[in-house]
């Protein structure tokens, strides 16, 4: 299948008589594509899924909204949470602030083009619904989302505009912090538009915007508890924020209910289970940063910060904000050892790792369990760890429950210099926990 490249269009036919492809290629390539057609149903309907009394039916039902928004509250990672900041009480004052606190537009995020966004529900409707007459919400923009109007044109197209407030950025601020004094709490929808992410918006700083840092700081400085909800569809350079703001909730971009269920989340009617699919770096300078990474010459020792002629930095450590797999719960959890069926196998067999979790905190919530693996000596340099299984659970407060990972031959195999799909015999580690860094490790060896 062709996406744009054009190239059956323009020089597929070229390439033929050069002989770059056989003819047999080609209509393999297209008997591809007519499986799929015919798996689909295409070749009894053609139009199966284009019927427009079907979409006045079943787009936006009662019953979808509802699995969308559940979908959307368990895709937000909670990021900190300082001294129990969230759940937010429904009761008492709270302000909302931020260029994408009423902006229902870019809820959707990008690729949503066709999107009803008349539909969609900013955080500033939802909060509001949400809590109905429980407390007193107040709303102010409080920045653009860029000081650059371009720039800010740039990042909202496709019908994702936000109105643009043409006073000057102090007086802006200046009503934020007015509204915010008059609050208990302070919630504040900032981070990217939904066109700044995604195809052809590549960025050079990561940072949020500097007018919206400018305003996060403006907040804080009012000594009320401030709530970041974090719009992104990358990972962003937030150790600023992170260090300062008390709680920091990611929603990504969550589609036409995502308003409602920010407010899910943050009142606790949805306790977050999301996790990082992405390792979240320091500042760009640490970009490429991910937990699979090969060991170099020199490593740097565990728990160093710095040591001359090893593989760091003069300026910041090398450890990442979040690490891959992080996301916080308003509960907590723990992890036993490994228990491992054998220490030591050979062939086919199968090794049967567990470990026991449990909901340490008071309240019920979710966790997804990760097993990470590496092959610590091999005939290619292997990463130091690879992601081989999660699963997710439930845990009421107090409960216990033992997870197991089934693990085989396949899970230890990669494709080496030789492109053989294959495994080598040795050490390996197993780690399991609820991040890629924090981890509990065993130890196996596996013979041919």
């Amino acid at each position: 299948m062709d996406m744009v490249g054009e190239g059956f269009l323009t020089t597929l036919k070229k390439s033929l008589s050069e002989g770059k492809v056989t003819q047999q290629q080609i209509e393999n390539a297209c008997r591809l594509i007519l499986e799929a057609k015919y798996k689909l149903g295409l070749f009894d309907n053609p139009y199966k899924y284009c019927d427009e009394n079907r979409a006045k039916t079943e787009v936006f039902t009662d019953a979808n909204r509802k699995e969308a928004r559940q979908i959307a509250a368990d895709c937000f990672v909670l990021l900190k949470n300082q001294n129990n900041t969230l759940p937010l009480k429904k009761s008492g004052t709270i302000a909302v602030v931020g260029p994408l606190a009423d902006s229902k537009e870019n809820m959707p995020g990008t690729w949503s083009v066709a999107a009803n966004f008349s539909k969609a529900t900013s955080v500033l409707t939802g909060l509001k619904e949400v809590i109905g007459d429980k407390a007193k919400i107040l709303y102010a923009k409080g920045s653009n989302l860029d000081a650059d109007a371009a720039f800010e044109e740039r990042a909202t197209m496709f019908g994702k505009s936000i109105k643009r407030d043409n006073r000057p950025a102090a007086d802006i601020i200046a009503e934020a912090v007015s509204i915010a004094n008059q609050s208990d709490v302070i919630v504040a929808a900032l981070g990217e538009a939904a066109e700044m992410t995604g195809e052809a918006s590549s960025r050079t700083n990561l940072d949020i915007p500097e007018v919206q840092k400018d305003l996060l700081k403006a907040l804080l400085k009012t000594s009320k508890p401030v709530v970041l909800v974090l719009f992104t569809g990358r990972p962003l350079t937030i150790k600023w924020e992170n260090d300062n703001v008390p709680a920091i909730l990611n929603v990504w971009f969550g589609g036409s209910e995502a308003g409602y269920a920010v407010a899910d989340v943050l009142f606790g009617d949805v306790n977050p289970s999301g996790k990082l699919t992405t390792t979240w770096p320091q500042n760009v300078g640490q970009v490429p940063l991910y937990y699979n990474y090969k060991m170099t010459g020199r490593p740097l020792p565990e728990g160093k910060w710095f040591q001359k002629f090893r593989s760091n930095y003069l300026d910041v450590s090398n450890d990442p904000v979040y690490p891959f797999g992080y996301g916080l719960s308003y509960t907590s959890f723990s992890y036993s050892d490994i228990k491992l069926s054998s220490s030591s196998l050979k062939g086919n067999q199968t090794l049967t790792a567990s470990i026991t979790v449990t909901n340490t905190g008071s309240k019920d919530g979710k966790e997804i369990i990760q097993l990470y693996m590496r092959d610590v000596i091999g005939t290619n340099s292997r990463p130091v760890k690879e992601l081989k299984g999660f699963q997710k659970i439930e845990l009421k407060t107090g409960e216990s429950k033992t997870v197991s990972f089934n693990i085989t031959t396949a899970d230890l195999k990669y494709y080496n210099t030789d492109l053989k799909y294959d495994w080598e015999p040795g050490e390996f580690h197993i780690m399991i926990g609820g991040n890629s860094k924090d981890v509990k490790l065993a130890k196996v060896n596996w013979a041919k």
